[in-house]
């Protein structure tokens, strides 16, 4: 069968030509649905749809490049061996993306029941009329998170820096995926939403932004739904995907798996990524060699602890954008005791204004140390890790020294384990510091003592109790 048309009357064969095409496919989707069985085939073939016929070419249309691509390659030679079997006369598939107006044939269902028909949707490349956050993607973008009030210091400024320059030109070589990590409340999610705000105001782009742990949940709720290609297609087709606390994501190896496959699959289509976690990829253990690869292929950018003038920068600036006068006294009271936390440190003086603006009274250092007394209580006590370290060796009867030194004997090894895992719990010290407290050593040894010390409490009720009771007296 050979039908001739020319390119701008391309039309669906009718009558009795048709009839066979119909015909023909309905027996190509019946051995396709038995070769590659149930899931396989609802997923990826019911929206192929049956275009016009050009000599002894068929066209095959599909709703997006991403689907195109992936039928291609994974089914494209199967489904020209069959359409050559079922029907010698084609000899040529092409598969297509549909366009607005394309003569199609609707997709054929294999069972009786019509919902199982699916009709061709929008195409990806329809343009879009304006930026765009993908409402169905995103948790909402916090209007208060933008690059004005970050306030830039040196812990966080190569992180700014680097943020700045994806919500500027996304995709910049070296800078996909961007991969934001630091400690909780130091702001990655700050630097994430201003980044999503940024690129929404510019305008020309899609944007979706979510936690890792709604990732999880929506792509679990697409497998029971058995929608997993449309949750697929929507994450696929935006231009830049951002991902916070990707460190949710371990031991989930499911979830791993597809984001793996998404990341991808938009790095190669030359869209933007942007990642937040607690930790540098290399030290995500409980992610996929590959995954943690491909994150670090890209820029990594960490925030640190803050400094005494950090704080008091922030501060300054919360406190001027409130309106209400709050001594410089209490400004440095506020950022000598509370040092780990920006985001609890902003609550802090959160609170004071609040209770300031309801009672009308002025900010005062008493009033300050009446008003947070329980957070204050809780800053109060500085365990040190020099302290820790006399502690834990009287504890377990080795020498301070040992605490330093390069003996790996159990006996000493242990308590010094425990020793980095106290100071990692009651310290705000980072890694580094507290590795350069032990004989400066790595922080790589300090977080295996961590997680080793962690495990072992789990495992052994009398070592845990042994821990737990030199946390009690350090604290105390």
């Amino acid at each position: 069968m050979t039908i001739g048309v020319d390119d701008d009357e391309r039309a669906f064969p009718q009558l009795e030509d048709g009839k066979a095409l119909e015909e023909s496919w309905l027996q190509i989707c019946s051995r396709l649905k038995g070769e590659v069985g149930e899931v396989e085939y609802r997923t990826w073939l019911t929206k192929i749809a049956l275009g016009p016929v050009d000599g002894d070419e068929i066209t095959l249309l599909l709703p997006t490049r991403f689907l195109r691509d992936w039928v291609r390659s994974q089914y494209g030679d199967r489904l020209s061996e069959l359409w050559n079997q079922v029907m010698p006369a084609i000899r040529r598939v092409e598969l297509q993306v549909a366009r607005p107006g394309d003569p199609v044939a609707p997709p054929l269902a294999l069972s009786e029941d019509p919902s199982d028909a699916v009709s061709i949707a929008e195409p990806e490349e329809t343009p879009r009329s304006a930026p765009e956050v993908r409402s169905d993607l995103v948790t909402a973008l916090d209007t208060r998170f933008t690059f004005d009030t970050f306030v830039v210091g040196k812990p966080n400024e190569f992180a700014y820096a680097c943020a700045r320059r994806v919500a500027e030109k996304p995709s910049s070589v070296g800078f996909n995926p961007l991969f934001l990590y630091g400690g909780v409340g130091l702001g990655k999610t700050h630097l994430m939403h201003a980044i999503g705000a940024e690129l929404v105001q510019r305008g020309n782009v899609s944007v979706a932004y979510m936690s890792a742990e709604k990732f999880m949940y929506r792509f679990i709720a697409a497998i029971r739904s058995q929608s997993t290609m449309e949750f697929k297609e929507q994450l696929r087709s935006v231009d830049v995907l951002m991902i916070d606390d990707l460190q949710f994501l371990i031991g989930k190896d499911n979830t791993q798996e597809e984001f793996f496959h998404t990341f991808n699959a938009l790095v190669d289509a030359g869209r933007q990524i942007v990642v937040s976690a607690d930790k540098s990829p290399s030290d995500l253990s409980g992610l996929e060699d590959r995954l943690r690869t491909r994150l670090g292929c890209g820029m990594v950018a960490d925030i640190h602890a803050t400094t005494f003038e950090l704080r008091i920068s922030i501060l300054e600036s919360k406190a001027a954008a409130s309106g209400v006068v709050v001594p410089a006294k209490v400004l440095e009271f506020l950022a000598h005791k509370i040092t780990s936390n920006v985001r609890e440190l902003e609550g802090a003086l959160n609170r004071l204004i609040a209770h300031a603006n309801l009672f009308g009274r002025p900010v005062t250092l008493e009033a300050t140390q009446d008003v947070l007394h329980d957070i204050l209580k809780a800053h109060d006590r500085r365990v040190t890790i020099e302290e820790i370290q006399k502690r834990v060796a009287e504890h377990w009867n080795i020498r301070l020294t040992d605490m330093s030194s390069a003996r790996r004997a159990r006996a000493v090894a242990r308590p010094r384990q425990v020793a980095m895992y106290l100071a990692k719990q009651l310290t705000s010290r980072s890694l580094p510091e507290i590795g350069r407290k032990f004989g400066n050593r790595d922080h790589t040894t300090v977080m295996h003592a961590v997680s080793r010390v962690a495990e072992l409490m789990e495992r052994d009720p009398a070592f845990a109790e042994d821990v737990e009771l030199m946390r009690r007296m350090l604290e105390s």
